[in-house]
């Protein structure tokens, strides 16, 4: 095209018609330039005319090039000045449509105004090849060698913002057990975005890991958070995004936990089987930490949903025979640990669900006391261990012992009311049957009412508070 006498321009055009390349990109290549060639030209501009100055690598340019898709960066208006004026264009050129509706309206007004700014010496139409000498062909390996070095030494995160990374993740496992869920959600929402963002950057294969790692951690805390609002199709969405963090990370107590945060969203949404495969494919990553007793404990559950007493029993007493063999703290913590009240809570619903009243009254006051002895107290596990003891009064017969068993539940603010409490006091009206005592109809009236102002409810019915 050069040699049919088509201006810079008119290559640009046909690049990107043909080739359906970015402007930017299809403006390098009509000058015959490579990645690293053209970030030397951009650099070389922006320090011949007044303005911010830019130091462009070939990493840089490709990212300039390729936005607004995924993994790349935005130009800034200096960008595109530097990047117009080492092309001998106006900086509108390097715009299309897609580039001005994802465009600040500032930086689209000055752009568009600006006029081209020349080049201080014509660029040339591209040479005949020569081939180079044998020495010229090494340096130039070398320095290609060199410059790719310095892109791979840089990385868009250090070790101290790992660290902080982590800590705020541990933070919010831990405040949700304690907070309101709708605004931890929208908390470890924006943490994970900060994450993801991180991801799409450059950092060491190590750094990489400890990214997904983060991000493995967080997206499994918005499945649990999901589960407890109702929303088990997303819940399930989060849980696959975790899982693949984990697998990418390489991390096997990440994958017992994302495993074990599957098991409850299908326990919850009925698929009782499955939730029994996720527990115990979990404990097959051999973790270090309680994540091993929980899903020991998930799968009792399971199985004493389904009305498998022996099986359910075999899998409370091996989470027991875990306990004991539990050497390492949880790297979380928070949601992502089995202390030994969750644990009796487990047991107290699995002897509920077999039969077993007297046991689970038994595990039901274990737990309390376990859990008076805590710094933390999840209000969450604290309202189904009550919920267990009242139905562990009704199965022996004593309305007015669950009645008062019930009242730190029915308590409770709105915002605490999760999916989890307000599903186990339906099962526990359920087995009230048609009995009409006085305790009895004040008890199915006081669990209806609770059950209508809960925080799933309360979000269906909101749905700009954040949480989406």
């Amino acid at each position: 095209m050069t040699s049919a006498g088509c201006s810079a321009a008119d290559i640009a055009i046909e690049m990107r018609t043909r080739y359906r390349m970015r402007p930017r990109e299809a403006w390098r290549h009509a000058r015959g330039w490579t990645l690293q060639t053209a970030a030397d030209r951009i650099t070389q501009a922006s320090s011949r005319h007044h303005g911010e100055a830019v130091a462009a690598d070939a990493s840089l340019v490709g990212k300039w090039e390729k936005w607004p898709g995924p993994s790349a960066r935005r130009p800034s208006t200096a960008v595109l000045v530097a990047m117009a004026a080492a092309y001998d264009c106006r900086p509108a050129d390097l715009l299309d449509l897609l580039d001005r509706q994802e465009l600040p309206d500032t930086d689209l007004r000055v752009l568009t105004q600006a006029p081209p700014i020349p080049e201080a010496e014509p660029v040339a139409a591209p040479a005949a090849l020569v081939p180079p000498s044998a020495p010229d062909l090494v340096r130039l390996a070398a320095d290609e060698s060199a410059t790719w070095a310095q892109w791979a030494e840089a990385s868009n995160v250090g070790d101290i913002a790992l660290e902080q990374l982590m800590a705020e993740t541990r933070a919010l496992a831990t405040d949700y057990l304690t907070s309101d869920p709708v605004v931890l959600f929208t908390r470890t929402r924006q943490l994970r975005d900060r994450t993801f963002t991180l991801l799409e950057g450059h950092q060491y294969p190590r750094q990489s890991a400890d990214l997904y790692v983060a991000a493995g951690y967080l997206c499994g805390l918005l499945a649990w958070m999901s589960s407890d609002l109702g929303q088990l199709r997303d819940a399930d969405t989060q849980g696959r995004t975790a899982w693949l963090c984990a697998e990418l990370a390489g991390h096997n107590d990440l994958r017992a936990w994302v495993l074990s945060t599957r098991s409850k969203v299908c326990f919850w949404d009925g698929r009782l089987r499955e939730a029994i495969a996720y527990a115990r494919r979990g404990a097959t990553c051999r973790p270090a930490g309680t994540v091993s007793v929980l899903l020991a404990c998930q799968e009792a559950d399971a199985w004493s949903q389904l009305g498998a007493h022996d099986e359910a029993i075999e899998a409370l007493n091996r989470a027991e025979a875990l306990r004991d063999s539990v050497l390492e703290a949880d790297d979380v913590g928070g949601i992502f640990s089995c202390q030994p009240a969750r644990q009796e809570n487990y047991a107290a619903a699995v002897h509920l669900r077999v039969g077993e009243p007297v046991k689970a009254l038994r595990a039901a006051d274990n737990a309390l006391a376990l859990m008076a002895t805590q710094t933390v107290r999840a209000y969450g596990t604290e309202a189904q261990i009550h919920i267990s003891k009242a139905s562990a009064h009704l199965a022996t017969g004593e309305a007015e012992g669950a009645l008062e068993a019930l009242a730190p539940v029915l308590a409770m603010p709105p915002d605490h009311r999760l999916t989890p409490v307000t599903r186990r006091l339906y099962e526990l009206t359920s087995g009230l049957g048609r009995q009409t005592g006085g305790a009895t109809v004040g008890l199915r009236a006081a669990i209806e009412e609770f059950c209508l102002d809960s925080a799933p409810r309360q979000l269906a019915l909101s749905p700009g508070r954040g949480a989406a």
